[in-house]
């Protein structure tokens, strides 16, 4: 029978979180605003609503432009409202 040492364990590292989303804003310096949208199930009625919440993340490269279908992955906090990093750009806008 085999057991993970401590150094073994410390190594392994869990998967971050990751959300798709769509840029609504690159004013700011190294940051993006990013919709994320998601449906809810109402608990009386049983319809699906759609919702939304907009996400500030960091974006060091200044890479994304308002449009563009990003994936963005959960960071440790950064500022008061950004604890996102973008992690890939999946889709450009179209210009």
């Amino acid at each position: 029978m085999v057991t993970a040492t401590k150094t073994d364990q410390q190594n392994v590292r869990s998967e971050r979180e990751h959300r798709t989303g769509v840029v609504l804003s690159d004013n700011a310096d190294k940051t993006i605003r990013v919709r994320f949208d998601f449906m809810v199930k109402h608990p009386k009625y049983g319809k699906f609503y759609k919702r939304s919440t907009t996400l500030h993340s960091h974006d060091e490269k200044n890479e994304a432009s308002a449009g563009d279908l990003v994936e963005v992955m959960a960071c440790r906090r950064l500022s008061k409202t950004k604890f996102w990093t973008l992690s890939k750009i999946l889709r450009k806008a179209a210009e």
